[in-house]
């Protein structure tokens, strides 16, 4: 059995020797990438490659980190990989984040590095694409503080939404700087809490962030009850479980901690030492390396607002020669509305036209036979005077026949000049007709004629370097006028200032209007105190600066008395 094992493990030395490289898998917040590593690499190598595939520049802020028992560690930079504690089993999993923070977000950020960290889902509001409802299957705020309020989940969505369409119109990296301007402004942004206790055994918080030391009650992790500045702090170092800080100010006490474990000391420390550094390289000149990132970050910044000043003036002329398209294709259809009415008035106006010519001949034909008969009658009557004399009783009788026949005749005239009146009248209406037809004509022929004009000014309205085409989005910067694009430039900086100011009252009006509908009895603990801090117009840097005005030897006894 010995001898197996001794062979075994012969074999599965030779195998690491022969293996020249090791996988790692890295998880960012959008994607999973693998890398094979050598088995000489450091851990700055492994963040250099990662930075580098990532396209940033400001690898300061980030680090990586892996699961080790119960809590977490950092990837030593100066240590090779695989001598730390990392996973054995590959590939080894670890997790890029952002291990340190910037005091200052909109200072300090030099290259957009937010937008590997941030996915903005919706990009900008178009209301064709964000109909009502288009947010109700997302989980826009956490369960606890949905439940903290009266207001249902249509209510949440219309006050984002409204949010969202006022806001149409600002570019990903002001909406990223606006929410990073927002999250460094919490109490707890990029604090790292540790348990601690003092030399009389009482337990406390230890913070560790961008600004210094901070020592908190376990159940208050919103109020530091005393803070001590990197500039402040000399040396930091820690044997065993214990930790020793040692102030600039000579006169005040070398201070110590205890801490649980040993692991957890090695973190502090390299959060410490991190956090100081930078704190330090921020009041330091610029080394020639951030002078060239900050540089070319103001060229890239210069050309992005020449850009988004070119697309806004492409998009200001789409948008005119798409309100002077939906126009005309308005105009268009109430001529072809026209046209149509009139097309059926032309109709009628035949149709009427052909009727009255009908009735017109009609008359004409019963005034001739009515003629006729009148005629018929006055030769009966000269018949019968003439036949007058051959009787006396004839001659009554014929007088009675000639008076029926005068009035025969009188009656059979009447009704020939009615029927002539009533054939001139139609003759009238049916000349009538014919000129509503002419008239009807003449305007359908017209209408048709702008009708075909139309197209023609849809296109000659468009400019010709214009294409409605969304593809088709491209820039000339040869005839651009730079002396008034500098001007909009320094004018958009003005109107982003101000953004940013109603975006801020915005958000204090939001609070006060759904603060009525606050359920009191579900805040939690860390609810309450927020609202009391609130209450007491106290905030993190005001807190901070409060605490900083007392010397460094008092503060350090006051620890020591927790």
């Amino acid at each position: 059995m010995a001898n197996y094992l001794a062979a075994k493990m012969g074999l599965n030395s030779l195998a690491r020797k022969q293996n020249k490289s090791f996988n790692v898998r890295i998880c960012t917040m959008e994607s999973d990438m693998e890398f094979s590593c050598e088995m000489k690499w450091k851990g700055k190598d492994l963040l250099e490659l990662v930075c580098r595939t990532l396209g940033l520049r400001e690898t300061w802020f980030f680090g990586l980190r892996y699961n080790v028992k119960d809590t977490v560690a950092w990837l030593k930079m100066d240590k090779k990989v695989l001598d730390q504690d990392v996973p054995k089993e590959e590939p080894i999993t670890l997790h890029f984040l952002a291990k340190f923070y910037p005091e200052n977000v909109e200072e300090e950020l030099v290259q957009d590095i937010t937008q590997h960290l941030f996915f903005l889902q919706y990009g900008e509001y178009n209301p064709n694409v964000h109909k009502p409802g288009f947010l109700a299957e997302e989980e826009l705020l956490p369960k606890r503080v949905i439940n903290l309020y009266q207001m249902t989940a249509e209510m949440w969505e219309e006050r984002i939404a409204a949010c969202y369409v006022e806001h149409r119109g600002r570019t990903r990296e002001e909406a990223e700087m606006e929410y990073l301007k927002i999250a460094q402004d919490l109490d707890m942004y990029g604090v790292n809490y540790f348990l601690i206790r003092n030399k009389k055994g009482t337990e406390l918080l230890l913070g560790v962030d961008a600004l210094g030391l901070h020592i908190y009650e376990p159940d208050n992790r919103l109020t530091p009850k005393c803070s001590f500045p990197w500039n402040e702090i000399r040396n930091i170092s820690y044997s065993d479980k214990e930790f020793t800080i040692k102030p600039l100010d000579k006169k005040a006490n070398v201070f110590k901690f205890n801490s649980s474990r040993l692991r957890v000391n090695k973190l502090i420390l390299q959060l410490c030492v991190g956090n100081h550094d930078l704190f330090m390289r921020r009041r330091r000149v610029d080394s020639l390396e951030v002078q060239q990132m900050k540089a070319q970050a103001r060229e890239e910044r210069a050309r992005k607002q020449v850009e988004r000043q070119l697309l806004n003036q492409e998009k200001q002329r789409r948008e005119e020669a798409e309100r002077v398209r939906d126009e005309l294709e308005r105009q268009l259809v109430r001529l072809q509305d026209e046209a149509r009415v009139a097309n059926e008035a032309l109709l009628r106006s035949e149709q009427t036209a052909d009727l009255l010519a009908e009735k017109a001949q009609i008359a004409e034909e019963e005034a001739k036979l009515l003629a006729q008969k009148a005629a018929e009658a006055e030769a009966e009557t000269k018949r019968i005077k003439a036949t007058a004399m051959r009787g006396h009783e004839e001659r009554r009788l014929m007088e009675h026949k000639m008076l029926e026949a005068d009035r025969m005749a009188l009656k059979m005239a009447e009704q020939s000049q009615r029927r002539a009146k009533e054939a001139e009248q139609l003759r009238q209406d049916l000349l009538e007709a014919r000129q509503s037809e002419h008239r009807a004509k003449h305007k359908l022929l017209e209408i048709t004629s702008r009708v075909y004009t139309y197209p023609s000014l849809l296109v000659d309205c468009v400019p010709p370097e214009l294409s409605f085409s969304k593809e088709n989005l491209s820039f000339d910067f040869k005839d651009t006028d730079m002396k008034r694009l500098s001007m909009e430039i320094e004018k958009e900086k003005v109107e982003y200032m101000e953004k940013s100011k109603h975006l801020q009252e915005q958000l204090n009006e939001l609070k006060t209007e759904i603060e009525s509908l606050k359920l009191k009895e579900r805040q939690t603990p860390l609810d309450v105190l927020h609202d009391h801090n609130a209450e007491q117009g106290a905030s993190k840097h005001s807190n901070f600066k409060k605490l900083t005005l007392q010397s460094s030897k008092s503060r350090v006894a006051f620890f020591e008395e927790l």
